[in-house]
């Protein structure tokens, strides 16, 4: 693989990480010498047998879903790791560590190596060895999602297992909690506690226990749920009307519909959300040649009328929405105004007309400083700094087609 740079280099250092070590020492220093014993003291944040940075750690994963070739590119270092073949790939999540290989029958789970631990007022980020870690049960249809604590396996069927954190984090799958019940959408971690939906009749906003037990009831209906996302003010659930926002406020937990405010065909609503981890921004396909943008503060959507669509994001936060238009070029948008504000030269060569559920449309991957564009039939990866006029960056040439691309260590 190589690596072209163009233009200023890559800053990586976070203003949130600039208050790292005041606030961690801050809480480490509290001790006086008086109280000092002989038994050593664990730092602050140390996590074993993993390495903490002072800024992000990001790496991408990158699956080819022709061949079954996988790769992990590190983008500090600019370097690219062998990792298993995987055949019969048809998709690729992450929950910003573990990089999940769905397939027909089952899901592979790699360590990506590659964290961050939010605690509010700072932030720690780590890395690690890339390592394997197992094999999960259920293929086509499986959803999977995690917090610190739990990894929580949906299957097509609305079953649910539980599996815990600390287990993965060792590189073993352990064993899982099977919950009660079925669902009617993903099992979603959320303030230690579970957020779904009912299966029988209207799809209802439930709250259980870890153990599956239901503690409250939101009497909220989400017809026909497409699409969640979590973000700093709750769990967001697609709906046919709108979104269901979940929160949770000293213990009690509420829902709060956000309409579209207007009729909306099945075909132009949002069902799949993409954002940066940490927004309370989030993007949408609204059909071909439109993209939704919800604002989770304001509880608004917003229309952004487009070229015809392929992939889009955004930081939010006065960051522009970025989408990747037929064209094969990248074009920014104000999001307040709908206006275009830049394009780039054309990018992809080859990209297909249509985007939405297919295995290997490019994706656009953003943290705090970059966006991420995979380019298959290039074999190429483009960093994009999309607060210069989405300027690239870097280009990564790769040994492989990363018709699969996530983004870890955000």
């Amino acid at each position: 693989m190589s690596v072209r740079t163009h233009g200023a280099p890559l800053t990586s250092a976070l203003l949130s990480v600039v208050l790292l070590t005041a606030g961690c020492a801050g809480q480490d220093d509290a001790k006086s010498p008086s109280d000092s014993t002989d038994t050593p003291t664990v730092p602050h944040g140390y996590v074993e047998g993993a390495a903490e940075a002072a800024e992000q750690q990001s790496r991408l994963l990158l699956g080819d879903a022709d061949s079954g070739d996988t790769r992990v590119l590190d983008l500090i270092t600019g370097r690219t790791h062998d990792t298993a073949r995987r055949a019969g790939v048809t998709a690729l999540t992450t929950d910003g560590r573990f990089g999940f290989f769905h397939g027909a029958d089952s899901t592979q789970v790699l360590d990506s190596g590659a964290w961050m631990v939010d605690h509010g007022d700072h932030v720690h980020y780590y890395r690690a060895k890339i390592k394997e870690v197992g094999e999960l049960q259920g293929g086509a249809g499986t959803s999977i999602r995690s917090d610190k604590g739990v990894t929580v396996v949906t299957a097509a069927d609305g079953k649910a297992r539980a599996y815990h954190r600390a287990e993965l984090e060792k590189g073993t799958l352990g064993t899982p909690d099977r919950l009660p019940g079925t669902y009617g959408g993903p099992v979603v971690p959320y303030a230690e506690h579970l957020v779904t939906l009912t299966r029988d009749g209207d799809a209802q906003a439930v709250v259980l226990d870890r153990s599956g037990k239901r503690v409250a009831a939101l009497e909220s209906a989400c017809e026909d749920p497409k699409g969640d996302a979590v973000t700093r003010r709750g769990v967001v659930l697609g709906c046919a009307d709108g979104a269901l926002l979940v929160r949770e406020d000293d213990g009690t937990f509420t829902a709060e519909k956000i309409p579209y405010g207007e009729d909306v065909p099945d075909t132009e609503r949002a069902a799949e959300f993409r954002h940066r981890p940490g927004s309370t921004t989030l993007t949408a396909h609204a059909g071909r040649n439109a993209v939704w943008v919800l604002d989770i503060t304001e509880r608004a959507w917003k229309r952004v009328e487009t070229g015809p669509v392929v992939a889009a994001n955004t930081a939010g936060e006065g960051a522009p929405l970025v989408v990747l238009e037929s064209d094969g070029a990248l074009h920014g948008y104000d999001i307040s105004t709908g206006e275009e504000t830049t394009a780039t030269a054309r990018l992809l060569k080859d990209v297909p007309r249509t985007a939405a559920g297919r295995t290997g449309t490019p994706v656009i991957e953003v943290d705090r400083s970059r966006a991420y564009l995979n380019d298959p039939e290039g074999k190429r990866v483009y960093e994009i700094d999309y607060n210069d006029d989405l300027r690239v960056a870097r280009t990564f040439d790769l040994d492989v087609r990363p018709s699969l691309m996530v983004e870890t260590g955000r």
